[in-house]
């Protein structure tokens, strides 16, 4: 059954309001639902909603609320993952296969190493990564949609991280020997990670990190910046973000 998506200000009480064009226009055009046909509705924060239709007008739909109950689709690790911009539309791949793998935020950076300039029409790209995470959240049937917040240079990143409040954060780099990001998910004297925990990704872009990025990122940070192997084999930058949210997802998670 597929699952749509309403902001908390159009719940009200046991009537759940339904009024984006494009959801009631797919609910009533292309899945030809009726009234009294059963629909689940996620309010994008903490719960979900198993409903049924009550009304159908030209601009919105109403649902009756049947019962409701707490995410049960949602990884209770939470990785934003920072994504050097890559060239192409790798990106796009980057944010829909993440998605799937449960990130909890896609932050496009600019890097030393990035290859592709940023002309000031990002934002464009930014909606339609918006709308691609939203698609690959309906197929794999997720609870909440991921951010694609807008892009960052280096430093915007950095002063980001600063502010939120990170219980790790781990940068995989090609240079790094003897040291896997899953070693670094069981380092536990100074920081205790496990299932909940609030995790930084950062993956370089096609040229990778230069040197003295890791540097800033380990001087600045301390032992919160783990940089680690993901492994023998180079990984693209599309590649590695995917690997490595699958690595914290298996090891935090499962």
């Amino acid at each position: 059954m597929i699952k749509f998506f309403v902001p908390k200000e159009d719940i009200l009480g046991d009537k759940i309001y339904l009024t984006s064009k494009d959801d009631v226009k797919h609910l009533i055009k292309v899945l030809r639902s009726r009234v009294g046909d059963s629909v689940v509705i996620s309010d994008m924060e903490s719960m979900e909603y198993q409903t049924e239709i009550a009304e159908i007008g030209d601009m919105e739909v109403v649902l009756s609320v049947l019962e409701s109950h707490p995410f049960e689709n949602e990884p209770a690790t939470r990785v934003t993952l920072y994504q050097g911009v890559p060239k192409g539309p790798k990106l796009e791949t980057v944010v829909q296969k993440t998605v799937e793998l449960g990130v909890d935020r896609v932050v496009p950076v600019f890097m030393a190493r990035t290859v592709v300039a940023d002309k000031g029409n990002f934002s464009k790209k930014v909606a339609r990564l918006q709308k691609i995470a939203d698609e690959a959240v309906k197929q794999c049937k997720r609870d909440r949609i991921p951010e694609v917040s807008e892009p960052l240079d280096f430093k915007g990143m950095m002063q980001e991280i600063r502010q939120e409040e990170y219980d790790a954060i781990l940068i995989p780099y090609e240079s790094k020997e003897g040291y896997t990001i899953k070693d670094a998910l069981k380092f536990t004297d100074d920081v205790k990670l496990k299932k909940g925990s609030h995790i930084a990704l950062i993956i370089g872009p096609e040229g990778g990190f230069e040197d003295s990025e890791i540097e800033d990122l380990q001087d600045e940070f301390d032992r919160k910046a783990q940089v680690v192997t993901l492994g023998k084999i180079i990984m693209r930058t599309e590649t590695a973000g995917m690997a490595a949210l699958a690595m914290i997802m298996y090891e935090l998670e499962l």
